[in-house]
């Protein structure tokens, strides 16, 4: 930009955003601040002050009025736009900066609006319209023809004599702010520099003969203007070849980006390249590139899966695989080290607490090693990071209390630890909310799982009792409490296992790994790793918890009956103590 005679700072026009005052304000400073050092005189000229309000402008920059009194003239103003204002008046005030008024006149622009270039007075005409044959028509058959990477928020119809009045409008709007950036150039000298304010459609690059810029390169070379767009609206894709839409497209830091942040011809490349268009792509993928949301680089991603057809299957079927495998291509490959793992540190654990009772206590194992399993896959799935571009696309025919509910869901990062994509900004509160639903997603599982495992391992103590019932009536029988087991569990997998769970897939998969991704077997190590020690831990601490809270107790031999002389006796002993241990287990199950 130090480079430039003229810097045009383009805001948005359809949704204005206050972040553009400010950001305007942070550049207007650097640029002085530098202008300073190099003693390069310094000006601000804005659009939104009409030419006839240079007077009190100057008056205002020579402290003969305060902001007050300046405000009186700006009563054609919303309310806010004074405010928003303020501070960059103030700051050029107080260092010095010239201000420029380089707006249309409200009477002139009204008159064009309402009546045509033809309803100006002829001093008018030779002051606020191009020459006749060289500006006007010519601007106006080329703006006809421009495609909608030029169009105006202005041209409310895009047909009939509403869209003609609008267009002479704008054509004499464009050439008043041209005449006035040049005559104050030529009074600021050769050396200094001109910063300019105004709406970004009048000074994006276009056909020749329209907008400020290309208006300015026939007196001035077009290197010495640079255009930066603030927080770009809208972005469309252009062919090789063709002019840019700005120089620089500056986005806010302190605000989240929800438009187009993405260069369009970058997406078409890719595109091309992969040999795909644009509606052979799942339907999230196609608004993500309408909302200006998928990177190049995603969608590389996404047709690098391709070439493989289990991945390929997965990812075009499934709207869950396709989120996950974009944000982390691999994954899968976490999911099988999850499930291969899962069976074998379950077991050894298994082993390691119960000892010589692992056999005895073999249906608490498989129902612990199952239930694991299946429980493993969702501790994977649930809290991976995901690019999802449907956040709120689907909510928008939902009734205003579901879709609100969705809405906040949405917003929710699916890991308290996951980079911030584009177009959110995620803050603690959203992290420790993820914390929290993820939890109770879990629990969810966990509790319908539980019941699950729990009435499939009285199915299998039923099967051992048919096959083998000398076995099962040596043993004190205490079958686990459906419902108790499956609170507890819940309990344990929101918790230790959903924190767990959130660091691996957060911290060491997501951030860890991305800083070794050139690295693969050192990135796949280390999630092995890590995985096998998480869930050889987490087993050991179910196992602690099932046995302090009583869902899981030591099945040891029964004591010998007392001997008797007769054998009926004996029978009946024998039979009591059978009906004593039922019952038993009966209240404990209640």
């Amino acid at each position: 930009m130090m480079n430039a005679r003229v810097v045009y700072l383009g805001e948005a026009e359809q949704v204005p955003v206050r972040d553009d005052k400010e950001l305007e304000l942070e550049i207007v400073k650097n640029l002085h601040k530098r202008c300073v050092e190099i003693d390069k005189r310094l000006s601000l000229a804005i659009e939104a002050f009409p030419s006839d309000l240079q007077e009190p402008l100057n008056q205002y920059m020579d402290k003969k009025i305060n902001g007050e009194t300046l405000k009186t003239y700006t009563v054609h103003w919303p309310p806010e736009r004074w405010q928003e204002y303020e501070p960059i008046l103030s700051y050029c005030r107080e260092n010095g900066i010239r201000l420029i008024a380089c707006g249309t006149p409200l009477k002139i622009l009204r008159t064009v609006q309402a009546e045509g270039i033809s309803g100006l007075t002829k001093a008018e005409r030779k002051l606020y319209t191009p020459p006749a044959g060289s500006g006007f028509i010519s601007g106006f058959n080329s703006m006809s023809r421009r495609s909608s990477v030029d169009s105006t928020p202005n041209l409310s119809f895009p047909f009939g004599p509403s869209s003609y009045l609008s267009a002479q409008a704008r054509v004499v709007d464009e050439y008043t702010m041209s005449q006035i950036i040049l005559h104050n150039m030529s009074d600021g000298g050769a050396t200094g520099m001109l910063i300019v304010v105004t709406g970004a459609s009048h000074v994006t690059y276009g056909s020749r003969g329209t907008g400020v810029p290309a208006r300015i390169s026939r007196k001035l070379q077009k290197k010495n203007q640079v255009v930066v767009l603030l927080d770009p609206e809208r972005q469309f894709i252009r062919r090789e070849g063709e002019v840019p839409v700005a120089d620089f497209l500056w986005y806010s830091a302190a605000r989240p980006c929800s438009r187009n942040c993405f260069d369009r011809v970058e997406i078409a490349r890719v595109m091309n390249a992969a040999g795909q268009r644009r509606d052979a792509l799942p339907q999230d993928l196609q608004k993500g590139i309408d909302l200006g949301l998928v990177s190049p680089e995603v969608l590389q991603n996404f047709f690098d899966l391709e070439k493989y057809p289990l991945l390929s299957e997965l990812t075009h079927r499934f709207q869950g695989f396709r989120e996950r495998l974009l944000a982390d291509p691999k994954f899968l490959h976490r999911l099988a080290i999850e499930e291969g793992i899962s069976v074998t540190t379950t077991l050894l654990a298994q082993y390691q607490k119960r000892k010589e009772n692992f056999f005895q206590e073999l249906d608490y194992v498989i129902t612990d090693t199952v239930r694991g399993s299946v429980v493993d896959f969702f501790t994977v799935w649930l809290p991976a990071p995901t690019l999802s571009f449907l956040s709120y696309a689907d909510d928008m025919n939902s009734p205003d209390n579901i879709s609100s509910l969705l809405g906040f869901l949405g917003s929710i990062p699916d890991n308290a630890f996951q980079k911030n994509p584009v177009g959110t900004n995620w803050n603690l509160n959203h992290r420790i909310a993820s914390v929290v639903f993820g939890g109770l997603k879990l629990a969810g599982v966990g509790f319908i799982s539980s019941i699950g495992a729990v009435a499939s391992s009285n199915s299998l103590f039923a099967v051992r009792k048919f096959l083998n019932p000398a076995i099962v009536a040596n043993q004190q029988i205490a079958r686990s409490p459906i419902l108790k087991t499956a609170v507890v569990y819940a309990c344990f997998l929101g918790i230790s296992a959903n924190l767990r769970y959130q660091i691996i897939a957060g911290v060491v998969e997501h951030r860890i790994s991305d800083q070794f991704a050139s690295q693969t077997l050192l990135v796949n190590m280390l999630s092995f790793v890590s995985r096998t020690i998480n869930s050889y831990w987490g087993t050991q601490q179910w196992i602690d918890l099932a046995l302090s809270t009583g869902l899981q107790v030591r099945k040891t031999e029964s004591p010998e009956l007392p001997t008797s002389d007769s054998p009926n006796q004996a029978v009946i002993l024998c039979n009591e103590t059978e009906e004593a241990s039922n019952s038993i287990d009966e209240i404990k199950s209640e």
